[in-house]
Parts: C-alpha cells; structure tokens; sequence
C-alpha cells in the first residue's frame, strides 16, 4: 500500500483526532477574544493561507455559477452557521457537556433525512450503531450534565435554540456538499467555502459583538492551529470522506469525537475521567464501529 493510500485509509481516524481539538481550541480562544470575531479571524486567515496553495499547484475550481454558489452556500452552513452558532451559545452559557449532547444529535438527524436527500439505505444495523452511539455519548457526557440548574438552562432557552439550529445547519451542509458540491478541488471548494462563511460572519460579528481580539503568544497558537489544522486539515478530511463515501457513515464519526475531547481535557486541562466515562467511550466506539460496518459481499 502506497503512502498516500494510507492516509486515506487513515482519513476517518485523522479527521476526528484533528476535529477533537476544536473544543480545547474554543476554550483557549475565548480567553483572548470574542467567539465570532475569533471565527471570522480564522475564516480570514484560512483564505490567506488557501489561496496561493491553490493557485500554485493549479488546482481545479468548481464550474460553473451554480457549482460556485453551491460551495459558498455549504460554506456558510458547515462554517458560519455551525462553528458560529455553538461557539456563541456556549459563550452565553451553555454547558458544553449539553453542547455535546446537541452535537451527537447530528448523525441520528443525518440517518433521518439520509434516505431521502441522498438516496442513502439505512439499514437496522446501522440504525442501531446510531442509537448506540448516541447512548455512549450520554453516558460520556454525564458528569458534566449532572447538577445543572434548570433554572439556569432556562435562561439559556435563546443559545440552546440556536445551538440546535448549528446542529441542523451542519446536517444540512453534509447533504449539500454531497449532492451539489461534486466537482473541483478539495482546496479551491475550501477557499469558496471560507469566503462565504467570512461573508456572513463578519456583519454578524460586528452586531453582537465588541469584536475583541487580544494578540499574545496563546491567541496566535491557537489561530494558528484552528486555521492549519482545523479549518485546512479536518475539514479537507471531512470534504474527502463525503465526495467517496455515504454521508451517514462520514456523520457517524461525529460521535467519536466528544470522548475525544474529553481524553483531551483530561490530559491537557486536568478535567475528571471516572470508569462510567470510559465505559461511555466503549460504548460510542461500538456504535461507530456498528454503524460504518459493511454488510459482507
């Protein structure tokens, strides 16, 4: 097996290792700056950086208008609505245990609406991998769930809805890229996709917030890591497993991404990891592993 095929064999495991990150990265972002001024900085700097990479290896852009148009449209889902809608609801207080729980809706939502917007067959088994997995998450999460105030989350109404409606936009940016994102490079459809998010955000960043951005040696690691890997590496993953695979298989990764980030927190943060919360994380592997299981022959 050539080198480059074992990346690509590898891309499911790499895009959640890298894709973990960005929940440690919003931590230590919002120590800095403000979340959507943050965002729209990565967005900036991602174009920045995508564009004479682009341009030098001569990679090709999607054709068309409509092809264009398509990109910037899932752009302004997968990045804008989504990153932008769960970073500011956990900036106006939403626990990001819940947060997580809210996410891992996306793979139950996606196997919903897979058969008809992408023609996709979902069957009992990986139903069950989906059902399984979002137990796991539970069970992950659960500590961090345990002891909130429902007064509390009741004052949160407004960023819990708009943290459900970042959920639904990325659902709906996967089936978007899938169907009407189909030619062009991985690289220039990025450079698209971050020129609409960049659009959106920033006149929505200039209305709701003071748009503060301190400059220190943490604030530009972090950018620096959010926009190479996050915003470059995760997401050419993520773009590469929809165009070659199932869209529901690729959002069954999802699940493995908050037990992730809570080894992460746990190595880098000193958060709690009790045996409940590493039996949630067996039991999400289980439903990933259930749900991208190909039936044989």
């Amino acid at each position: 097996m050539s080198q480059r095929s074992m990346i690509l064999a590898a891309a499911p495991l790499l895009f959640v290792a890298i894709w973990s990150t960005g929940w440690i990265m919003g931590k230590y972002a919002s120590l800095d700056g403000d979340p959507l001024t943050f965002l729209l900085i990565r967005f900036g700097c991602a174009i920045v950086v995508l564009v004479p990479i682009t341009l030098a290896i001569g990679a090709q852009w999607p054709r068309g208008v409509h092809a264009i148009g398509h990109a910037l449209a899932s752009g302004v889902l997968m990045h804008a609505v989504y990153l932008g809608g769960v970073w500011w609801a956990i900036a106006h207080g939403v626990p990001a245990g819940l947060s997580a729980v809210i996410a891992a809706l996306q793979p139950l939502m996606t196997a919903a609406l897979a058969p008809a917007l992408a023609g996709e067959t979902i069957g009992a088994r990986r139903a069950a991998g989906f059902l399984v997995g979002f137990v796991g998450i539970a069970i992950v999460v659960s500590p961090k769930l345990i002891g909130l105030d429902p007064g509390a989350l009741s004052a949160t109404l407004g960023p819990l809805v708009i943290n459900v409606a970042a959920m639904l936009a990325v659902t709906l940016g996967t089936f978007h890229q899938k169907r009407f994102v189909g030619s062009g490079h991985l690289l220039s459809i990025a450079v698209l996709q971050y020129a609409g998010a960049f659009a959106v955000m920033l006149p929505v960043a200039f209305l709701l917030e003071p748009m503060r951005f301190d400059l220190n040696w943490r604030s530009a690691a972090t950018l620096a890591w959010s926009v190479i890997a996050l915003s470059i590496g995760a997401i050419a993953l993520l773009m590469h497993l929809i165009r070659c695979g199932e869209v529901s298989r690729a959002a069954a990764l999802i699940y493995l991404v908050p037990p992730a980030a809570v080894l992460e927190a746990w190595v880098l943060f000193g958060e709690t990891l009790d045996l409940l919360q590493l039996f949630g994380i067996g039991v999400t592997v289980a439903g990933v592993v259930l749900a991208n299981r190909r039936p044989a022959g």
